[in-house]
């Protein structure tokens, strides 16, 4: 499983809905756990992004579509980035030579 990341801020209409955050935030982790998407933490966050959650999921197609499920509600922008442990990133640079 690959590790990702995802950045995400709330729109002027996610603002709105905070009140229901909770409840729409763990509909989408059971969405994401029909995906094969595992969850390793969910946080709000202070800063450039409302949001930073931290999960492993079978590739980068699976992510991408939970993300633009997600911002297809338009409560979010997620912004997704591949996490690389210190071992993977190792085994990727060893083919520079």
């Amino acid at each position: 499983m690959a590790t990702f990341i995802v950045l995400s801020k709330f729109t002027d209409q996610g603002v709105k809905s905070l009140a229901d955050f909770k409840r729409d935030a763990q509909a989408n982790m059971e969405r994401s756990k029909q995906l094969g998407i595992t969850n390793k933490g969910v946080y709000l966050t202070q800063g450039r992004y409302d949001m930073v959650i931290v999960a492993e999921a079978p590739d980068a197609e699976t992510i991408l579509a939970m993300a633009a499920g997600v911002a297809g509600k338009g409560l979010m922008r997620p912004e997704t980035l591949r996490a690389f442990t210190l071992e993977e990133a190792e085994k990727v640079l060893s083919r520079l030579g």
